[in-house]
């Protein structure tokens, strides 16, 4: 069974502790004892402090989350994290039972950090390493973004004021980043957008640097060309967004 760990002295994610309007964080870390020939598992993850509908919000987000990534298809989805560890080595244990190919032990490594925080919005990245077998582990990074006096996780849509005049502006900067010549379709270079038409990334949040999309591996490249990332600063793209940001 994993073993849970909470830090009693507070070695808290503060993004300034003494502002009212900011939350305060404390790591909680989920890890099994080492042993080389067992499933790994290793979670860290912010938990927000207090009885706020927000602080609830948040970690009912970041908990759906790390279930999901290590739940299969047919699991039933466990209620806790815990329950999500036990069940991701059960199913590696009963592939190991019916003498399936399993080559080395499964591991998982998921690792979520606050990157951004104003009076209005807070992102949360997550960072996913999961191994079941294979060539290689599914790594993917996800952003959870939250409306904090609104009091709910926003959908990538729900960041814009104006998205259809965003991802005309974003084509135009990732055609610039990619080296994607004028007049040519958007898969001239080798990438595989679906149509041969540039879409938004599920995964956009706001950053110190700027609003960030994030295209995972095989969204719309190989898997050897790793995430592709934009960064647009506020700066350039404020007057698109839903309220203010930090520039």
């Amino acid at each position: 069974m994993p073993f849970f760990i909470r830090f009693s002295f507070l070695l808290v994610l503060l993004v300034g502790c003494n502002k009212a309007n900011e939350l305060t964080f404390e790591p909680v870390l989920f890890q099994d004892q080492a042993c080389e020939t067992c499933t790994k598992v290793s979670i860290a993850r912010p938990k927000a402090l207090g009885k706020s509908v927000m602080a609830a919000t948040i970690n009912t987000a970041v908990d759906q989350q790390i279930i999901s990534a290590l739940s299969f298809n047919g699991d039933k989805e466990p209620e806790s994290i815990t329950d999500a560890i036990s069940t991701f080595k059960n199913n590696h244990g009963q592939m190991k039972a019916q003498q399936m190919a399993v080559h080395q032990p499964w591991q998982a490594a998921i690792e979520a950090t606050v990157i951004y925080e104003d009076t209005t919005h807070l992102t949360i990245k997550m960072k996913t390493d999961v191994f079941t077998g294979g060539a290689h582990a599914h790594k993917t990074t996800s952003f959870l973004n939250f409306d904090k006096k609104k009091g709910k996780k926003l959908t990538p849509g729900e960041l814009f004021a104006d998205e259809i005049g965003f991802k005309t502006f974003a084509e135009t900067k990732f055609r610039e980043q990619e080296a994607i010549p004028e007049g040519k379709p958007i898969n001239h270079t080798g990438l595989m957008f679906e149509s041969d038409l540039f879409y938004l990334p599920d995964n956009i949040g706001y950053t110190s640097e700027g609003i960030r999309l994030l295209y995972n591996p095989y969204e719309v490249a190989s898997f050897a060309d790793g995430a592709i990332t934009l960064t647009l600063p506020y700066a350039e793209v404020k007057h698109f967004l839903v309220g203010k940001t930090k520039s």
